[in-house]
């Protein structure tokens, strides 16, 4: 896979990402910026070697709800 590819298949999942937390938590498009990009879970999407940017947006936004819910990231496997 070509780095192009690896972007923007983690920016499609992040735009997707992005209006889930603005439609689930009433956030401001700034504040979901924040949140994604602050988190854990971004910091794995973007890591290549976790292959976390194959998975479904909701698969993604699954453990992200959770990590800003609970404050804490569970365990992601692959």
């Amino acid at each position: 896979m070509s780095e192009s590819d690896f972007k923007y298949m983690t920016e499609s999942i992040s735009t997707d990402l992005i209006v889930m937390l603005m439609e689930d938590f009433d956030m401001s498009m700034k504040s979901a910026f924040d949140s994604l990009y602050n988190s854990v879970t971004y910091a794995k999407l973007t890591d290549a070697s976790t292959g976390l940017y194959f998975q479904s947006s909701g698969y993604v936004y699954s453990y992200l709800r959770s990590e800003i819910t609970t404050g804490k990231l569970e365990t992601i496997t692959e």
